[in-house]
């Protein structure tokens, strides 16, 4: 199955110059959604994991089905208030400023075994603000795992000391 007839360019979204990569019709078509999900569990192998964490929003679609696939635990990472307990937060550079991510003090137990899990990976800031607190947290991160990668913006540079997975590139 070609997954990549399943994601819809948008030309302009969220700004001028941007063409956004739509994922919804693949999450809309349920035979797509179970074969992506099945090759983003081969990406994985047999590689032991305790617990998936997945980023806001969209990470949550594929996260929640791969930590149930693993028998993992899932952990969501938000924006600012948007969790209810104990936090570590992390700042990270945007293209314009600055943002803040969280995720629950309690999540991650040191030496746990930890996927990261997004629908894309571009700049990479996301993903190592996510990294930083995992490692803060003494979480062992196996795998950065994407449903697709921007190749040209360069992102895995700022994971080049983990394994970093895509199904698409563009």
């Amino acid at each position: 199955m070609d997954i990549e007839k399943y994601i819809r360019n948008i030309a302009d979204f969220p700004k001028k110059g941007v063409i956004f990569k739509d994922i919804t019709p693949l999450l809309n078509d349920p035979q797509a959604m179970r074969y992506a999900t099945e090759q983003l569990l081969k990406l994985v192998g047999n590689q032991k994991i305790d617990k998936v964490v997945g980023m806001e929003s969209r990470g949550f679609f594929f996260g929640t089905v791969i930590a149930q696939e693993l028998n993992a635990g899932f952990i969501p990472v938000r924006k600012p208030g948007k969790l209810p307990y104990d936090k570590v937060s992390q700042e990270y550079a945007l293209e314009y400023g600055s943002d803040i991510l969280e995720i629950h003090a309690d999540a991650i137990l040191p030496g746990q075994n930890i996927l990261i899990h997004d629908d894309v990976l571009a700049t990479g800031g996301t993903a190592e603000a996510v990294c930083k607190m995992v490692e803060k947290m003494g979480g062992n991160i196996v795998q950065f795992n994407f449903l697709m990668e921007l190749t040209f913006l360069n992102g895995r540079e700022k994971l080049k000391n983990h394994q970093v997975m895509s199904l698409l590139k563009y």
